[in-house]
């Protein structure tokens, strides 16, 4: 039976980039070595590094103004690394707050900085995005952060909004990264866990314009100091090398499959999918306001939560697995992130409709 895994992160990788990695398990191109026991200053590793390097600026459109960083630290530990590089004790940051992940960061940055909430999705329970046209900037502020996507509500920017004029654009853009072309020249800061759309937990990715490095202050620890990695060439201490050389593999099919443009329209055909059976009847329902669905998470309900508990296991059963939603919010939720096939969400959408056969 073919499983389809659709967990929120670790979520699933292409099939082809876990096939070349077994098969390079243990010789790297005739190295002799597994690339978990390389040497991250040797030659071999390098190269992996390099090349992993390259490949992202090339599907991002990232120009020489940036450094791309390899760290460790997921995403959560850049909610405190931002403020500690980009803001002055006491300065003003901005966020706008549009769900768990973002309330994380505020929180985060709360410890060091004034923080603004100059908007909020809360009224609305977090099924929808704050207008950016309502956004109460300050134009003082270090920065602007805003999350792209929220992993456990399920709303997502279908845009990038604007910051006030010099003031630096900050993106957690841990699950969406690289599901779409983005202008990076608009962010000042871009980071990403890697565990949904880029390889296995334990990487993150940051992208900084270079004016912003060396705002550290002197009382910042050196690893979560953005110069002291940039300089570093993100190997002050050993980097995640095998999370990279994953990583590095995942750009390659990503440029196979045609790059991001491509990778939106596939993603988009998988989403319209399954909402389109979604809002097509009574029997289940998505929580998101039409215009803020996230492409990449999808929470549904079922019309009665009782059934919760026999809808996973008549999923399971088929090969469908990690749908449950997150404990916040309970219900379902199917991560359909860049290597999940349009065959998977066929066959959960087949599932939803045997299921409402038998029970509705």
């Amino acid at each position: 039976m073919k499983v389809f895994n659709f967990s929120a992160g670790p979520a699933v990788l292409p099939a082809a980039v876990l096939e070349r990695a077994a098969a390079e398990m243990t010789d790297w191109r005739g190295s002799g070595m597994s690339v978990m026991e390389m040497s991250h200053r040797g030659k071999e590793f390098i190269a992996i590094a390099d090349k992993a390097e390259a490949d992202l600026r090339e599907l991002l459109g990232v120009s020489s103004d940036y450094k791309v960083l390899f760290l460790q630290g997921g995403a959560t530990t850049q909610f405190a690394v931002v403020p500690l590089n980009l803001a002055a004790e006491g300065a003003v940051v901005d966020y706008v707050a549009t769900g768990e992940w973002s309330a994380k960061a505020i929180k985060e940055a709360q410890r060091f900085c004034q923080v603004d909430v100059v908007a909020s999705g809360e009224q609305w329970q977090f099924t929808r995005l704050p207008a950016p046209e309502t956004w109460r900037c300050n134009s003082g502020a270090a920065y602007l952060h805003y999350t792209s996507n929220e992993t456990i509500g399920g709303v997502e920017f279908q845009s990038t909004p604007s910051a006030p004029p010099g003031v630096p654009l900050v993106c957690d853009m841990s699950s969406n990264i690289l599901s779409r072309p983005v202008d990076v020249s608009r962010f000042g800061v871009i980071y990403a866990g890697a565990q949904k759309n880029i390889g296995p937990a334990g990487l993150t990715v940051v992208i900084i314009r270079q004016d912003l490095l060396g705002r550290a202050g002197k009382k910042v620890p050196s690893m979560l100091d953005y110069k002291v990695q940039a300089d570093n060439g993100s190997m002050y201490n050993t980097p995640p090398s095998y999370a990279i050389y994953i990583a590095g593999l995942v750009f390659e099919w990503i440029k196979d499959f045609g790059g991001l443009v491509a990778i939106e329209q596939h993603n988009v055909a998988k989403a319209n999918l399954l909402y389109d059976f979604l809002d097509a009847g009574s029997f289940y329902r998505s929580p998101v306001a039409g215009e803020h669905r996230s492409r990449m998470n999808i929470p549904f309900r079922l019309h009665d939560d009782a059934l919760d508990e026999a809808f996973l296991k008549f999923a399971k059963a088929r090969g469908l697995e990690q749908l449950k939603g997150h404990r916040s919010v309970g219900g379902m939720r199917a991560s359909i992130y860049n290597a999940m096939p349009k065959e998977g969400v066929l066959a959960l959408v087949d599932c939803m409709r045997e299921f409402e056969r038998q029970h509705g």
